[in-house]
């Protein structure tokens, strides 16, 4: 089966990919859902395209347990053998008067605005916001909440998210939705490194992303050997633990795009990078002037990679979201619980896989801008990667227990402390991407190419 998938990601996005050696099946995770199946793909359709950019008959190879692994990375992350909580206390599942709402407080103003969509002081603790969700329907306290700013979501069953119009939105585009934005420009390098050094040597990759999907796509890029600066903002908050774990082998810079210096120091960024990796809401970026089409005329040939919630079209296009909020939302989270109480997916499965899927898309488009010339377009949600594997179907995985990560931990000192973390998973002619440099301090980089 993931052969086959990885052949059909290859076919809708226009590329040709060498065979992807496939070692291992599912079940590998406690889940009901093929999250094993889905890891592989994922990871392997991106390992398969590096291959095919780095060429001279490079071989691709995957193993199922790996890939499932890899998605409970955060899970593994030490720092000076110290586990680190990506959870705020308010973040959970709340029990309403007809069923079960999810929010999302791990940003104090996402906090903030759920706490006065509820009606309660600054400051409310856990049992009060329990008594305040408690008086109300499911839909009412994510809709009052989102009016807020704040990020909810009511747990909805498989058909009530099937009827919903951000579901239909959803299911009209391709899991990774490729197109062509401007015929102007090429490669900065060669289409293929004659299978000498890693694929991605001497791409410049920007990434102006947050939490997990998008961090773990270009951390991605990172393990195959692009030049990757994080470009982030001293007022813009982050989840400390996520935000070192997500960052190895990349640099980091602040600007603030509020501001005529911080829009001109992002513009000359864009002048000199090959691929724009961003995650802001749809349309956030666009209205700051660096939407994929003024890109394409800064930087003729660039590849634009978007990565969202609930995807770019329909009523939630603009909706704030997050993995736990997407999984609540579109069934997952009540199949799994039988409907009693929700139970997520044994990992971020949905930011993982988007984020795989997202280094597969740019990697792909790098592809065709090679053969073909031209900028690209990238677009991937959340929601769309819950519909791709809710179709892969089911699997007798319920109480499977979690496997040994024996191999795959490895160590690395940074200015944090010394990291304990999970190798990256995939092969390239059996050897392991790798990243060649720890996390960065937030904003430590001038904001310039090197």
């Amino acid at each position: 089966m993931v052969e086959e998938r990885i052949r059909e990601l290859a076919a809708e996005v226009g590329v040709e990919l060498p065979p992807v050696r496939v070692s291992g099946d599912d079940p590998v995770l406690p889940s009901v859902f093929r999250v094993g199946t889905a890891a592989a793909v994922a990871v392997g359709a991106a390992t398969g395209a590096a291959a095919a950019l780095r060429g001279g008959g490079s071989r691709a190879a995957v193993d199922v347990r790996e890939a499932a692994i890899a998605f409970l990375d955060e899970r593994h992350f030490r720092i000076d053998g110290a586990a680190v909580d990506p959870w705020a206390p308010l973040s959970g599942d709340y029990r309403t008067a007809d069923g079960w709402v999810r929010l999302h407080c791990n940003f104090d103003h996402h906090r903030d605005a759920a706490l006065a969509a509820l009606g309660l002081p600054e400051g409310a603790d856990g049992d009060a916001v329990e008594r305040a969700c408690a008086s109300r329907g499911a839909v009412e306290v994510e809709e009052a909440v989102t009016a807020s700013g704040g990020c909810a979501a009511a747990m909805r069953d498989h058909a009530g998210w099937r009827g919903h119009p951000q579901s239909r939105a959803v299911a009209a585009s391709p899991l990774v939705h490729l197109t062509r934005v401007g015929a102007r420009g090429g490669a900065r390098t060669g289409a293929s490194k004659g299978g000498e050094g890693r694929a991605l040597d001497g791409v410049r990759v920007l990434d102006l992303t947050r939490v997990i999907a998008g961090p773990v796509a270009t951390r991605a890029l990172a393990a195959h050997g692009a030049q990757v600066l994080r470009v982030g903002a001293g007022h813009l908050p982050e989840v400390p633990g996520l935000v070192v774990g997500t960052a190895f082998g990349k640099r980091s810079c602040h600007l603030d795009l509020r501001t005529p210096a911080g829009h001109a120091a992002l513009r000359d960024l864009v002048a000199g990078a090959d691929v724009f990796v961003q995650s802001y809401r749809p349309g956030a970026l666009e209205a700051l002037g660096f939407g994929p089409r003024r890109l394409a005329e800064i930087r003729p040939g660039i590849v634009c990679v978007d990565v969202s919630a609930y995807g770019g079209q329909g009523p939630w296009a603009g909706r704030r979201g997050f993995d736990s909020l997407v999984q609540m939302v579109c069934g997952i989270a009540h199949e799994g619980g039988d409907g009693a109480r929700p139970r997520p997916l044994p990992a971020q499965v949905l930011d993982h896989a988007t984020g795989y899927l997202a280094a597969f898309g740019a990697m792909a488009a790098l592809l065709r801008r090679s053969a073909e010339g031209g900028s690209w377009r990238v677009e991937l949600s959340l929601a769309r990667t819950a519909r791709w594997l809710d179709d892969l179907g089911r699997v007798d995985g319920a109480v499977t227990p979690e496997p040994d990560v024996t191999g795959m931990i490895e160590e690395m000192d940074s200015a944090f402390g010394r990291l304990t973390y999970l190798r990256a998973p995939g092969t390239i002619d059996g050897v392991s991407p790798y990243w060649s440099s720890p996390p960065p301090e937030r904003g430590e980089h001038p904001p310039t190419w090197w």
